[in-house]
């Protein structure tokens, strides 16, 4: 009978897994249906993004392969060349289709460059304010909170104004408008993390700062600059498009999605609706699906806010 019982243990030993800690995370974000496909469709569209120059009849930038005959088609239509526009084309004759593929590849490289640059810069400003205390904390903070109290789009506009028009002035731009979040949001889980027990016996080991912040402190920040990393690329994407909409933004030349919006705007009274609400529709898709993503990955991330 021990035999017996210490075979079914052993048994049920070598079934059990033990899970990592990614493993763990994988299984608690797919649990949400919502997410899963919110996440789908987002790597679609970075996907089509990508392959843009391979799976477009058209390449918008050409201006040779631009026909002005073309322009304001309806959906279905036959072009010039012979290729089926599915979505219509713009008032300058662009396929709408390539057109948004192409927007698509600038949206999400300034959404993404700018998220990525102005995390670094609100990261290293935020653990030098948490680490250093004193007069240095509250000099940064007192930036840091100066420019929270104005909106990022005024302080994104005003610095296009500034700058000019172009994809490197635009990202410098929403970093400017951006990198406060990220430090607002390090330095308050650093405070956190110092006054722990495990930061004080580190200390007293004699182990160095940089160490300390590097190996103990950020690691256990991650998981908040993760959550608002998404929020804020997608903030990124709705702003570009908004300061192009405007006219601040992206030059007409480049197709972002903000200018197709806006090249499509004044054609909406007259029936055209396709050149300006196409574009729409996959700005929407690409902000919806990043913020759900964004918004369970705080729930997986943070479990007291678990339901």
């Amino acid at each position: 009978m021990s035999d017996v019982t210490s075979d079914t243990a052993l048994a049920a030993a070598k079934s059990a897994k033990v899970e990592t800690p990614f493993q763990r995370f994988r299984a608690e974000f797919f649990e949400s249906k919502i997410a899963t496909v919110a996440l789908g469709v987002f790597l679609i569209i970075v996907l089509l993004a990508i392959l843009a120059p391979w799976i477009t009849p058209q390449n918008p930038y050409d201006l040779a392969q631009v026909s002005v005959m073309d322009g304001r088609l309806p959906p279905g239509s036959e072009a010039f060349d012979g290729y089926t526009m599915w979505l219509g084309s713009d008032g300058s004759g662009r396929d709408l289709y390539s057109a948004i593929l192409y927007g698509l590849r600038i949206s999400l490289t300034v959404g993404l460059a700018s998220g990525v640059i102005a995390l670094l810069i609100g990261m290293a400003i935020g653990l030098i304010a948490a680490y250093a205390g004193g007069r240095i904390e509250a000099f940064i903070m007192r930036i840091v909170d100066l420019q929270l109290s104005f909106p990022a789009s005024l302080v994104a506009l005003m610095m296009v104004a500034a700058l000019g028009k172009g994809v490197d002035k635009i990202i410098l731009a929403l970093v400017i408008a951006q990198w406060a979040y990220y430090a607002r949001t390090v330095r308050a889980t650093a405070l956190v993390e110092r006054g722990k027990e495990y930061v004080e016996a580190a200390q007293c080991l004699g182990i160095s700062r940089s160490r300390v912040v590097f190996r103990h402190i950020l690691p256990n920040c991650m998981a908040p600059l993760i959550v608002v990393g998404t929020v804020q690329t997608a903030s990124a994407i709705s702003l570009e498009a908004t300061l192009s909409f405007l006219g601040v933004g992206l030059p007409q030349t480049e197709p972002s999605i903000g200018v197709l919006i806006a090249n499509g705007f004044e054609y909406m009274l007259s029936g055209r609706y396709w050149i300006s609400v196409f574009p729409g529709v996959a700005l929407l898709l690409t902000v919806v699906s990043i913020n759900l993503v964004g918004d369970h990955l705080r729930d997986v991330l943070n479990p007291r806010l678990r339901k």
